[in-house]
């Protein structure tokens, strides 16, 4: 099921005309923590942004994580590690 949660979700991406922005012009909800999230989870590489959903929104382990995306499980981790080292570098960067 998972599989093609993502698969959909894919495929309305690659459609999508509109590209949103990760920044916090133009918000209509107000900004907050919330909304910051979710506009740095939007910006992750498309790569790292399915197994962020999978691991911290489905509540998914590694190994059921690499059965959806048919990738290993180490390469769940390493793609975690980085999606990590993102969200942090974008963080240190809005503090500073």
């Amino acid at each position: 099921m998972w599989r093609c949660v993502i698969n959909c979700a894919r495929r309305v991406r690659r459609r999508c005309a509109v590209v949103e922005s990760p920044t916090n012009e133009g918000r209509t909800d107000g900004g907050g923590a919330d909304s910051d999230l979710k506009a740095r989870l939007a910006a992750l590489p498309e790569r790292q942004r399915p197994v962020v959903f999978l691991r911290y929104f489905a509540d998914l382990e590694y190994r059921e994580i690499a059965a959806v995306l048919d990738i290993e499980t180490g390469t769940v981790s390493a793609t975690l590690h980085a999606a990590h080292a993102h969200l942090r570098a974008g963080y240190e960067e809005a503090l500073a």
